[in-house]
């Protein structure tokens, strides 16, 4: 089983490009960040060709302080497609997987119109992965997007070959519980799998989700690539000494 560090938690104290020889020197498989848009793309894309690592994704720009996005905001639709228009151009640049497109605080059936069109005009632009992700109300309250079922609903409806789900297990484990049954019936829309402990968002090594068991069930449906490691750490070398516990303790984590 394969890691990506999520750069939007892990070695924030350090410029993008140093984040990511990080997690190379850490032994991560990939990277993956948040909002890489102040880091010139070049910078990045060197940095991603000296240590090998691919960037799996990034995110489309919250927009202004207290927001959380802008596709399923009314009355937002020229900011939200530029700020979509400047993810692509960055993911193009430094040949990122997927690009996450943040819904934003919202309500009602307006939101969810605007969402479809913006998501719409998302997948009309480029053919790498759109993702959408449930964020879970404890941490992001009003936010549009809460629920897996909510997600699937516009993902089929939507129904692009490039539009998927992010399946956090935090936010589901946050959410719905049953992580690895959720798992199991969405396989077929999921483009991103990340993890973190339930409720700390800690290390995936404690808390109330069991981690081992939910390795397992991914093991077991086939999947391989990359998982993301979006937690909040501890100290500067807890990622390394938690990915460093699951590959000499294979058996434990069922991981390989």
């Amino acid at each position: 089983m394969k890691f990506s560090a999520n750069l939007g938690y892990l070695w924030i104290d350090r410029p993008l490009p140093d984040a990511i020889r990080a997690a190379k020197k850490a032994g991560f498989a990939a990277v993956e960040c948040h909002w890489p848009y102040d880091t010139p793309s070049n910078d990045v894309k060197d940095a991603l060709i000296e240590t090998g690592l691919s960037m799996l994704g990034l995110n489309t720009r919250r927009g202004n302080p207290g927001e959380n996005g802008l596709a399923a905001v009314p009355d937002r639709e020229t900011e939200a497609r530029a700020v979509i228009d400047e993810a692509i151009a960055y993911a193009d640049a430094i040949d990122a997987g997927a690009i996450h497109v943040m819904a934003g605080i919202a309500s009602g059936a307006a939101a969810h119109a605007s969402f479809l069109k913006n998501l719409q005009y998302a997948v009309s632009q480029t053919s790498r992965t759109i993702l959408i992700e449930p964020l879970n109300p404890h941490d992001a309250p009003g936010y549009f997007l809460s629920t897996t079922d909510q997600a699937r609903d516009i993902i089929e409806t939507i129904a692009s070959d490039n539009l998927k789900l992010m399946f956090d297990c935090y936010h589901v484990g946050r959410t719905e519980g049953d992580v690895t049954t959720r798992l199991k019936e969405l396989l077929p829309l999921i483009g991103h799998i990340q993890l973190a402990s339930v409720p700390d968002r800690g290390a995936p090594d404690h808390g109330e989700l069991h981690y081992p068991t939910v390795f397992s069930a991914i093991s077991s449906l086939g999947w391989t690539r990359p998982l993301g490691a979006e937690f909040r750490p501890r100290h500067d070398d807890e990622p390394g000494e938690w990915l460093a516990s699951l590959q000499h303790h294979p058996g434990e984590f069922n991981a390989d």
